[in-house]
Order: C-alpha cells, then structure tokens, then sequence
C-alpha cells in the first residue's frame, strides 16, 4: 500500500597539468573514440570530433602510445594490446560487480541529495504494470513508502511512464489502445491521447513526472536505467510527498536524469 508517514607535498605544475581532470577526460574520450571506430583514426579527424587542439591531443597520443594503448598506423591511430588487457580486466571487474549493486549505490546517493523516497522499478513481460523491487527509504517523518514487490499500472506512476517512454511508437500505440484507465483520483490522467503526449514529453526530455496519479498526495520523478548493450533495466524513481515536491520539480527531474545517467554508464551504456 502507498503510505506516506509521520598527504601534503608539492607537486611540479608540468605534474599537475599532466594529471588534470581535462586531460584524464580527454584521455578517456580519446579512448572512447577509437573505440567506436573500425578503422585508424587521424590526428585531424581525433581533433575534429573531440573539439581538442591536435597539440593537446598529440601529447595524450605519445603517452598513451608508450604504455601500449594505441598503437600509429601510417599516419593514423588505433587501439593498442593495452587497451584490450584494460578492456578485459574491466569486464571481468564489472562481472564481479554486480549491477544491482551498481543500481543500489546510485538510489542511495540519489536518496542522500532529494532527501526523498528512491524506488527502482521493473516492468513486466506484458509491459502493462511495473513492480518495485527495491527502495531507499527517506529519513523525512512525512515520506512516501512501498512495499518491494507491490505492482502499478504503467499510465499512473512516473516509473510506468519512464519504460513507456523507451518503448518504439508502436509498441506505445498497442498499450493505448489496450489499457483499461482506472482513475485512482480526481487527478488521474485516463484519457489515451493525453497519456500519449506525457509518454512523449518524457521521451523528449528524457525523465517523467506525475502528481497525484496513482495516489493523493504523491509526486513522482523517473528516468530509465540502461545497461551495456542499451537494453532497459528497470526505472529510477524518487517518490515524494506533493506538498513538499510542488516547488522544487524542476530539480528533481535534474537530479534523477543525472543519476540515471550516471548509473547506466557505471553499467557500460554509453
């Protein structure tokens, strides 16, 4: 049931730079790069598609060369034998990581900066209803609360709309077409082409929000969790009081799109 309830040395500045946050950025999508393609790459062409000065990157390219990441080519460049032992050392390290501990640091930290209810969310083999499978709980006296295995129906939770919102415009057409609107209150939004458009305005923004459409009183905000083959895992959600939610919607939404942004690359979805 929904409830809610009352070591200090210096460092050379050549060092420093070296080891700033743009190079080590810069580094990992230079890497990123030469990964999506099949072929070597330029310096040029590496410019072009990294906004970086060939300079910079040059630099980046022989150091990275030294430790056997890339490899020149005739002018171009490619991956080294380093970059596919760090490749297989990092799946291997994934592999011992699981992803639903992945998903759970990132609830808690989401839980940590909202002050709010976090669930995650799974939708079924129907794709008619979502069940939550886990939550961090808020420490407010007033907080939104569920039971892990309770089931919703996709149109009146923000966790419903996320998945819909990932779903191609047929698939989406087919659940118009085929749920049964049920209005939990006054607010509850039943009527098909309107829950078509907040499906595509969370498509298009990439996070859903819903206020007092499975309950009174409760605000949602979800975003999907993808992993490293793009397929969707389930819906990041922060479930709040509405009272408190009201003003601060706008921020929320930023909150948990980052999160869900930030936890489907910990899981390898780029």
């Amino acid at each position: 049931m929904n409830t809610v309830t009352h070591q200090d040395a210096a460092v050379p500045e050549s060092a420093a730079r070296a080891a700033s946050p743009q190079s080590v950025t810069r580094v990992v999508r230079l890497l990123e790069a030469l990964c999506a393609s099949s072929e070597p790459v330029s310096l040029a062409d590496l410019s072009r598609r990294l906004a970086t000065p060939k300079s910079s990157l040059a630099a980046l390219l022989r150091g990275l060369a030294d430790e056997d990441f890339v490899i020149a080519a005739e002018g171009s460049w490619r991956l080294g034998p380093g970059a596919f032992g760090l490749g297989s050392a990092l799946t291997e390290a994934r592999r011992r990581l699981q992803s639903s501990d992945l998903i759970r640091d990132g609830m808690r930290r989401l839980c940590a900066e909202t002050g709010e209810t976090v669930l995650f969310a799974v939708g079924d083999v129907q794709g008619d209803q979502l069940t939550y499978v886990d939550m961090i709980e808020s420490r407010n006296v007033v907080r939104y609360s569920v039971s892990v295995g309770d089931r919703r129906p996709l149109y009146a939770t923000a966790g419903g709309r996320a998945l819909l919102a990932t779903c191609s415009p047929e698939a989406v057409e087919s659940y118009l077409r085929r749920f049964e609107a049920e209005a939990f209150t006054p607010a509850t939004l039943v009527d098909p082409l309107a829950l078509g458009e907040a499906v595509a305005t969370a498509r298009d923004q990439g996070v859903a929000q819903t206020v007092d459409q499975a309950a009174e009183g409760v605000t949602g905000t979800a975003a999907a969790i993808r992993d490293a083959a793009g397929l969707v895992l389930g819906a990041l959600v922060v479930a709040a009081p509405t009272p408190r939610a009201q003003h601060r919607l706008e921020d929320l939404a930023v909150r948990v799109r980052k999160e869900a942004v930030d936890i489907s690359r910990s899981l390898g979805f780029r």
